[in-house]
């Protein structure tokens, strides 16, 4: 019997036009492939431009972002952080390299993201927080109106991890400029890819230089190896960043098919019984990186999964939150059990942006099948 082509969760997808291998020649051409060059010069200007913010780094990962923006916070040892729970790990991580404590926070099923009401209760119960990290789930934005008006009641600074949500807009400008800092991730899996690589922004300039200093293990400027502080090898390559740049411009269409697949799967499925789709705000232009569902009824996650797998199709359950991994189980967490129920009734959906209009319809007939 003859095996089908494996349908993706959501994989590298290099530009029809060649754009990446453009400028990755021209790395090449010029020998200037490591550490630095014109294509990572290029490539932070570029997507600064794109998102509209007044600096970025170009960093080796999303988590090293993250990382930095929370040493760029004046985050460090015994520090609270308060981090939204219903997240990949790589959110929390860069909490423990800092040596400071983290509280997790509960989502809201209006957003799937982090929780206004559960982020007031944590203010009032740790009032000498640090930093607050939260986090566009899915391309989804969080409510940040009312997070941002939290944050600066309090004084304390906004880190928006938004490596799910490039092109994703609320009320019209793009996620991860409207905190204090915001990264994005180039891993393999998100809407656009550098293979792996990272981006961390800010309209404090000061501040990105200074990241940038502690990324290339923060040398001193003296015409012999001297360091001052603690550094880490964390910049971008100079061929990552010219895949970078090629990607960047075809993020418009990726973020179109993106919404293309998502739309089928709704017109196609909402009839199900038990079965709904993550949820869409008037002020949320989501980029639908990934689309997913939650069910409720005789069909559950692993019966979805199941049916798939069988098929040589990729699915997989929504984040584990936080606060229930063996790991963080230990830290405090503040809210209900929202996060908790998402996890337990939710599916990722094949969302590649190369997939074909067949075998969308493969994957629909085996979940409507379900219902039979």
């Amino acid at each position: 019997m003859k095996t089908m082509n494996r349908i993706y969760l959501s994989s590298p997808h290099m530009s029809d036009e060649g754009y990446e291998m453009e400028y990755v020649k021209e790395a090449f051409d010029t020998n200037w492939i490591a550490p630095l060059g014109m294509n990572v010069n290029g490539f932070e200007k570029e997507l600064a431009l794109k998102v509209g913010t007044k600096a970025a780094a170009a960093l080796s990962s999303g988590t090293a972002a993250l990382h930095l923006a929370l040493k760029a916070a004046g985050v460090g040892a015994g520090d609270i952080v308060f981090c939204q729970s219903l997240t990949f790990s790589a959110t929390a991580n860069p909490i423990i390299y800092q040596n400071a404590i983290p509280v997790f926070i509960d989502s809201d099923y209006e957003t799937w993201n982090m929780c206004p009401e559960a982020l007031e209760e944590a203010f009032i119960k740790y009032p000498e927080v640090k930093a607050v990290i939260v986090v566009h789930l899915y391309g989804l934005s969080a409510d940040l109106d009312r997070i941002m008006g939290i944050c600066k009641r309090y004084n304390v600074t906004l880190i928006e991890d938004a490596a799910e949500s490039l092109g994703t807009t609320y009320k019209g400008k793009q996620t991860g400029t409207f905190g204090d800092y915001g990264i994005y991730s180039f891993n393999g899996n998100k809407i656009i890819t550098t293979s792996g690589g990272g981006m961390l922004i800010s309209n404090d300039e000061e501040r990105i230089a200074k990241a940038r200093f502690w990324a290339m293990q923060s040398r001193d400027p003296a015409p012999h190896y001297q360091h001052s502080e603690l550094g880490y090898n964390y910049r971008m390559s100079n061929v990552v960043a010219g895949i970078g740049r090629g990607q960047l411009k075809v993020l418009d269409q990726r973020v179109e098919k993106k919404r293309a697949i998502f739309e089928f799967y709704q017109q196609e499925l909402s009839h199900l019984e038990g079965l709904s789709f993550m949820p869409t705000n008037e002020w949320n232009r989501p980029n639908y990186w990934l689309s997913t569902l939650t069910l409720k009824g005789k069909v559950q996650p692993i019966d979805v999964m199941n049916a798939l797998e069988t098929e040589n199709i990729e699915s997989r359950p929504i984040w584990k939150p936080m606060h229930k991994q063996p790991y963080f189980e230990r830290y405090d967490f503040v809210g209900s059990n929202v996060s908790e129920r998402l996890f337990e009734t939710g599916v990722c959906l094949p969302s590649d942006t190369k997939v074909k209009d067949e075998e969308l319809g493969r994957v629909v007939k085996i979940i409507r099948g379900l219902w039979k």
